[in-house]
């Protein structure tokens, strides 16, 4: 089964090798990898080895998806749920090129994989974590309706954790 969700004006779909020129670009830009803890790939052959191993959607029929406009079919970014088996929980994340930043993007994919999250696969919180200097982000969760839940550490930066349970998403 392939992971495709729509929303009004997106389209988001599972990694493919046709799409890794975009993850090159968007993980190639210190802007958009600022507050993620990522470094850029080298190389277009190490984002073909990270999508050649990528495990979430057969695993946990759940990932991080590509992202377009549908109209158009321009790349945006990414969104997505990732399950984390050290702690038994899926993280919500997402991650855009800067030309798109403040158009509602974010908000608009994270709405739909929420709902896939809970109304699909049947999960019972998410979760996400942000550095706390990332206001955007955390706007982002705050608009969705996640809660503080509380401060971690994201390797060496200070960062909060929100969540969400399947009775409180409307």
């Amino acid at each position: 089964m392939s992971i495709i969700l729509e929303t009004p004006r997106l389209l988001l779909k599972e990694f493919c090798e046709e799409d890794a020129k975009y993850l090159f670009e968007l993980n190639s830009d210190p802007d958009v990898t600022r507050y993620t803890g990522d470094v850029s790939y080298n190389s277009i052959d190490e984002v073909y080895q990270f999508i050649r191993n990528y495990d979430q959607y057969e695993k946990y029929k759940q990932g991080r998806l590509n992202m377009f406009d549908k109209q158009t079919g321009e790349y945006i970014g990414w969104c997505g749920l990732k399950y984390t088996q050290d702690n038994d929980y899926s993280d919500l994340g997402y991650r855009l090129l800067k030309k798109h930043w403040g158009k509602g993007y974010a908000t608009e994919a994270a709405i739909a994989c929420i709902d896939y999250g809970f109304k699909v696969i049947n999960l019972n919180k998410i979760l996400g974590t942000a550095m706390k200097e990332n206001k955007a982000s955390i706007r982002v969760f705050e608009k969705l309706g996640l809660k503080y839940s509380h401060d971690n550490d994201c390797g060496n930066q200070p960062c909060v954790v929100y969540m969400i349970t399947k009775e409180e998403w409307k």
